[in-house]
């Protein structure tokens, strides 16, 4: 039983972790020169530029369930 509580303990501490990286973590995807990431697409190039994600409905319900999931998770 104590190893099943231990299991889980963990379990739930790793989750945790890859929560906050995945949430805080720039440059989800990177292709030459071009990032983009669950908050804004960078180019660089002649000039680096970044530009806000785009404000597509399913995007922004993610990034406010990402944020909510952080701050539950902290409570």
């Amino acid at each position: 039983m104590l190893l099943l509580l231990l299991g889980i303990i963990v379990l739930h501490v790793t989750v945790l972790v890859l929560l906050f990286v995945s949430t805080i973590v720039s440059q989800w995807l990177r292709n030459g020169d071009h990032a983009a990431d669950l908050w804004q697409n960078c180019t660089t190039g002649d000039v680096f530029r970044c530009l806000a994600s785009s404000s597509n409905e399913w995007l922004q319900s993610v990034q406010a369930m990402m944020i909510l999931s952080v701050i539950f998770s902290v409570l």
